[in-house]
């Protein structure tokens, strides 16, 4: 009974479920021998069905009512129709409720077909026939049937069903290709691969010998990261083997080159990493939607003022003799003369059912068709289609429309970004002297020549230099002509009839290994773990012991070979932040100056460095690196200390030098921007030369500019006396003197944790800041910083890679490129195109019309309503208080719904107050806009003072003409209005 207690109050929030330990699969959900088959089920999880949709036909009516009268609007008008229905209306229920209906049941229809597609989704998925291993044979079953432990068979060309560890391929490597553009963007093959105790396993009665479980930790949202191990029987006992991320295989990914692979299932269900990372990103509101919101709390309080003054007035009013006597032809008027605290709230509801009209209830209907058809503009201006990639603009939202047209602040990326991306090798430093490259040919660079003598010959420098970047990469090699590989799109080259393809995530590994092709040395691929690699013709095979990469952010990463000559070495390379400190004194002072005269050309640099371990060396550096791999707790920690025993006394080879051109029109892009009114950041990892002079290129800085920097701070004491320092001088300097401000991300730490309002100030005195050698979460803070400030401007962020999605999802407008590092930017983007230049026309001429129509569109919205009940409201004065409707039931209902809503929802979709053309050549135009201009609460009481006028101009010309040809005849109008 006490269990039943507490699963009861873990369901409904009240008591903390307890933290879950590890998970312990048994592969084929078969035991170990000797053990009971109650061991299966110490665990429960959950089955392989997809549930992507809100509804289901129960639930749908009550769930979706709920959710729609949340709203303000929707609600309100909802208790009017109820008030209606209980009380003596002075106008028919119809009224109220009729549009209520057909408003909510737009909505809801709208939300159903959604969701119906989202049904029809999950079906289509959960019904998808899967080959498992039971019983002793391969079955087919429906993919939402898969459990835990099944061994699973997935063909060429087919998505992986739920998340596997790789037990055996095709591959006699036991390897196997996979694309991932589904889970994270990114379209290149990726490499996976199974351990050396399951690779042998080939058909059902292999696996049914196969006697192994896998532990690993509870399901993470993280694609990159997975702690597990598993423990296989052998004749010999017992075998443990770490698994890391290259073992496992995630729903949502697709077998590519491989004829099949078998997997253990591990996660399934809600449980796998794509069902995980397929939950909402937090909502966001454009100003204009709050201002709504603010606008309709604004009316409800005037209708509720008006509502208790008329009540008020009318007891006020039907209490005086003079009235009485007037009225002797109203039955029960000394009844009705009676203050009772049920007639006066009986009253009082009978007003606001009168008055009820003042809030447009049809708006929010029009302001969501309006967003959806004006986001179809977006993806149809034939200006924003880039034809060499075949792409065009694309708006992954409706709902941020006119936020465009309202960005302050743009955080851009700047690689792939406001550069290419297309690496080019150009010159590198070789044991302390510089080479360049000149039409494909390696010479020497001389001081104060462009350049020397070519590279004839390769001496034993240069050759150990070439050999780390062919050897000391994550580069996959492909084989086009093999019957397993398909045509890829990667860059190919034939060398002694063979034609291969280099994939990889980084261009610059490709750049490098492109260098090396032209000067004779060429990677084949992977044979029998052995890297095989041409120098001049001569085949030379290296033993592959250990790649030594567990996080991006290190900046650096390792592998450690043994040559055909027995020699055992640890080859590295990485940022120089990340190396120099690691090497030996030889040649470290020169390599660092050319680092920095390579970075002053604006080029990409890396570091390269190895070391000769001894095989003592080697046994204690396998031994700690399979202790730390194999451990479940810390892993990262442990292997993080390993790898700082393993890369120190490193002898330094040299430096390289990659260029990274600028993407067209990218300076006028950013001058325009600015013109408008719009501080440009650009937040890149790139060190701090090289990004500088980028900015220079680029038209972010301009010359003249006063430059302040905070960089190399090592305390946050330092780093505030820095930034004060700055501050006055920034204070103290002519008005006219424009500044920019240049931070790193070690200064950035202390800045933003310890000094955030300081920096903050410091930050906005200037014209532009640079932000360099920054992880992806460094972007987002300082995205953060700016968007919470005081002044809550509205922020922007674009970038191309998966580093830049923190910042793209943290600012209040997201825009991808559509760029070479995969779609995961664009996917978690609102807006995305193929070129930064667009961005230029995204903001200035989409995001212009986008807010002034909707803009205009809720503003006539209130206006036209509050032009509408003014009249009743002057007519409840002439009718004596008496409740009594001044409009038909037919005016009532059809008013907001079709005889107003529809002009201003065409000139919501089509005006155009200034060209195309004008917007662009005059930027300065944006700002009329900002800081939401055209919905101030000026704007605003400008707008509705309008309807107050209108409304009495033709109420009292129409009374007056009236009047006077009743004249003649009868008496006026006026002589029954008691009160006036």
């Amino acid at each position: 009974m006490t269990d039943c207690f507490v699963r009861l109050g873990q369901k409904l929030g009240c008591v903390k479920k307890p933290a879950l330990s590890d998970r312990k699969v048994y592969v084929g959900n078969t035991p170990f021998p000797g053990e009971d088959v109650s061991v299966l089920h110490t665990q429960r999880f959950p089955n392989n069905r997809v549930i992507s949709s809100k509804y289901t036909v129960f639930n749908f009516l009550p769930k979706n009512l709920f959710e729609q009268f949340r709203r303000i609007a929707n609600f309100y008008f909802l208790c009017v129709g109820i008030v209606q229905l209980i009380i003596d209306t002075p106008v028919t229920p119809i009224t109220s409720i009729a549009p209520l209906v057909f408003v909510v049941s737009v909505t809801a229809i709208k939300q159903g077909y959604e969701d119906y597609l989202r049904h029809k989704g999950d079906n289509e998925v959960n019904n998808r026939m899967t080959q498992v291993i039971r019983d002793g044979c391969i079955k087919e079953i429906k993919s939402m049937n898969i459990k835990v432990g099944d061994i699973v068979m997935v063909e060429k060309n087919q998505e992986f069903p739920c998340d596997l560890v790789m037990l055996s391929s095709y591959d006699k490597e036991g390897q196997c290709y996979v694309t991932t553009a589904n889970l994270d963007g990114e379209t290149n093959l990726k490499t996976h691969l199974c351990i050396s105790n399951t690779r042998k396993c080939q058909t059902v009665n292999d696996f049914q010998h196969l006697h192994a479980h896998i532990e690993c930790q509870q399901p993470i949202t993280d694609l990159y990261r997975f702690i597990g191990r598993i423990t296989v029987t052998t004749n010999a006992g017992e075998e443990i083997k770490s698994l890391g991320p290259a073992n496992v295989l995630l729903r949502g990914a697709r077998l590519k080159n491989t004829p099949y692979i078998y997997g253990c299932a591990i996660y399934t269900g809600p449980e796998t990493k794509m069902a995980l990372n397929s939950k909402n990103k937090g909502t966001k509101f454009s100003r204009v939607e709050r201002a709504m919101n603010s606008f309709l709390i604004i009316f409800l309080v005037v209708l509720l003022v008006e509502s208790l003054t008329c009540t008020i007035l009318k007891y006020v009013f039907v209490n005086q003799s003079v009235v009485k006597d007037k009225l002797w032809y109203v039955p029960d008027m000394d009844t009705e003369s009676e203050l009772t605290a049920l007639r006066g709230i009986e009253t009082f509801l009978s007003f606001m059912v009168l008055f009820n009209y003042f809030i447009p209830i049809s708006m929010y209907v029009t302001v969501e068709i309006q967003k959806f058809v004006g986001s179809l503009y977006f993806g149809w201006d034939i200006e924003m289609y880039d034809e060499k990639m075949d792409q065009p603009a694309k708006a992954n939202t409706s709902d941020l429309n006119e936020e465009l047209g309202q960005v302050e602040y743009l955080f851009t990326d700047k690689t792939g970004t406001l550069t290419e991306n297309e690496m080019q090798f150009r010159e590198c430093s070789l044991g302390g002297d510089k080479y360049m490259e000149v039409d494909n040919i390696l010479f020497e660079k001389k001081p104060g020549h462009d350049h020397g003598r070519p590279v004839t010959q390769m001496t034993k420098k240069m050759e150990d230099f070439f050999t780390v970047l062919a050897l000391c990469h994550t580069i996959r090699v492909d084989h086009p002509h093999s019957d397993l590989t398909e045509k890829a799109t990667d860059r190919k080259f034939d060398y002694l009839g063979m034609s291969y393809e280099y994939q990889s995530s980084s261009p610059d590994e490709k750049a490098f290994l492109e260098a090396c092709r032209r000067y004779g040395i060429v990677l084949h691929g992977i044979h029998d773990d052995r890297l095989e690699v041409t120098f001049k013709g001569e085949m030379r095979r290296y033993k592959l012991f250990h790649v030594l990469e567990f996080d991006p952010t290190r900046k650096r990463m390792s592998v450690i070979i043994q040559n055909e000559q027995d020699e055992i070495y640890l080859l590295c390379k990485g940022a120089e932040s990340a190396i120099l400190d690691r090497v030996t004194p030889n040649l470290k002072e020169v390599t660092l100056q050319h680092v920095t005269d390579y970075a002053l050309l604006g080029l990409r640099t890396l570091v390269l460095a190895r070391r000769l371990l001894s095989p003592e060396e080697y046994s204690e550096i396998d031994r700690r690196l399979r202790e730390a791999r194999n451990s479940l707790s810390d892993r990262e920690a442990k292997l993080e200390e390993v790898f700082e025993f393993i890369e120190r006394d490193l002898v330094l080879l040299g430096a390289t030098a990659v260029e990274d051109k600028l993407q067209d029109d990218v300076p006028d892009t950013i001058q325009s921007l600015q013109r408008s009114g719009i501080k440009v950041w650009v937040l890149t990892g790139d060190k701090e030369e090289t990004a500088v002079n980028i900015s220079y290129s680029a038209g972010h800085f301009k010359q003249g500019f006063a430059e302040l920097r905070i960089t190399q701070m090592t305390s946050t004491v330092q780093c505030a006396e820095v930034m004060t320092r700055l501050k006055n001088i920034k204070d103290h300097a002519s008005i006219d003197q424009p500044f920019v401000l240049v931070v790193d991300g070690a200064s950035l730490r202390f800045a933003v944790k310890d000094h955030s309002d300081l920096f903050r100030s410091l930050c906005q005195s200037c014209v532009a800041v640079l932000c360099c050698r920054m992880s992806p979460l460094q972007k987002a803070e300082v995205v953060k910083l700016i968007k919470n400030s005081k002044e809550k401007p509205v922020t922007a962020a674009i970038g191309d890679g998966a580093n830049d999605v923190s910042m793209i999802q943290e600012a209040h407008v997201g825009l991808g490129i559509m760029g070479k590092e995969g779609r995961q930017a664009v996917r978690n983007s609102d807006y995305a195109f193929a070129k930064f230049r667009f961005l230029k026309r995204a903001i200035l001429v989409h995001g212009n019309y986008y807010y002034t129509r909707l803009a205009n569109l809720v503003q006539f919205f209130f206006y036209k309503n509050v032009a509408f009940i003014t009249a009743q409201l002057f007519y409840t004065f002439f009718s004596g208080f008496s409740q009594q409707t001044i409009y038909d039931v037919m005016n009532l209902t059809m008013y907001n719904i079709t005889f107003t809503s529809l002009p201003i929802f065409i000139y919501s979709l089509f005006e155009k107050s200034i060209s195309q053309e004008e917007l662009l050549q005059n930027p300065h135009l944006y700002k009329k806009n900002a800081r939401n201009a055209a919905l101030s609460f000026k704007s605003f009481i400008k707008w509705n003072f309008l309807g107050l006028w209108h409304r009495p101009v033709h109420v009292y010309m129409i009374t007056h003409l009236y009047c006077r040809s009743m004249a003649s005849t009868s008496t006026c109008i006026h002589d029954y209005t008691p009160l006036l």
